[in-house]
């Protein structure tokens, strides 16, 4: 299939856009208010799998609004089951990207929307609870930051790269995450956990961090972010390579400068990192 090209969306991607930000703005605002009064928590995949019920109303508030402008559209979010819809749109909702970080009051925690077509990502909105950035993004129409254009990320040698990653809830995964992680550490600048896809893809666009890489993420997780970091000029892939379109098609990322990319898989698969992808079963990352 050739890439999609913004005149041949069912909507200009620049107006799914604003309306991404929109409704992710009044969601982060709704998410900041309920932080502030008590809340019930609960757990889905393990004991450190959690859900708060601020997500699943954060969810059902971004459904409504997204619903109420747009009802011919489909939408898949974290809390909720998908809604298929007819125009050819899908929105891909994460309410609370980071709920560990939401419920300990730790940054970051995010908004995530992206709207999709054919599982491709053509508009997005990351908006950080705790301190409001805001990161959007459209295709063809380059990715911002608080309403500044970001400028395309620097090329840095894999022994001064800052590399982000995360780590699953299933136990045997983040055992094995943890071991290639060790393997690789001697190899690079230093590594940060951020405990939030969406925001670590957003780091990599705006140049906070080098490069990202993760197991074991969900659509919601990659969604937005991707759009953001790709429109910045980051090469966004597979771990393994083979480069996927989509957020809907694999579990893993690395994002960053296209050569660091290469660097860093290359160091990654002489650790031993396609034993994390053997892990099946697991539930993604809140």
């Amino acid at each position: 299939m050739p890439p999609l090209s913004p005149t041949d969306l069912p909507a200009p991607p620049a107006e799914l856009a604003l309306l991404a930000i929109e409704v992710a703005s009044e969601a982060a605002e709704f998410v900041r208010t309920r932080r502030r009064a008590h809340f019930e928590i609960d757990v889905k995949s393990s004991p450190t799998d959690m859900v708060t019920e601020v997500d699943t109303a954060t969810d059902t508030l971004i459904r409504e609004r997204l619903t109420a402008r747009r009802p011919d559209d489909g939408l898949l979010t974290e809390e909720a089951a998908t809604v298929t819809g007819t125009s050819g749109i899908v929105w891909v909702v994460d309410p609370i990207d980071g709920t560990t970080n939401f419920v300990y009051g730790r940054y970051p925690h995010a908004v995530s929307i992206a709207a999709t077509v054919d599982d491709t990502p053509v508009a997005a909105a990351v908006i950080e609870i705790a301190h409001g950035d805001r990161f959007d993004a459209w295709l063809g129409g380059g990715a911002r930051r608080d309403g500044t254009r970001l400028a395309p990320v620097a090329a840095t040698p894999l022994p001064l790269a800052l590399v982000a990653t995360g780590f699953g809830y299933d136990p045997e995964r983040r055992r094995r995450q943890a071991a290639v992680l060790e393997r690789i550490i001697g190899d690079v600048r230093d590594v940060r956990r951020l405990g939030a896809a969406s925001f670590d893809l957003c780091s990599v666009a705006c140049g906070e961090v080098d490069v990202y890489y993760e197991h074991g993420l969900g659509p919601w997780d990659l969604a937005a972010g991707r759009l953001i970091a790709s429109e910045a000029g980051c090469a966004v892939d597979r771990i393994a390579g083979g480069h996927g379109a989509g957020p809907l098609d694999g579990s893993d990322v690395i994002a960053g400068h296209p050569q660091l990319v290469e660097d860093l898989r290359a160091l990654l698969v002489r650790s031993g990192v396609e034993r994390v992808a053997e892990i099946v079963g697991a539930r993604p990352p809140a």
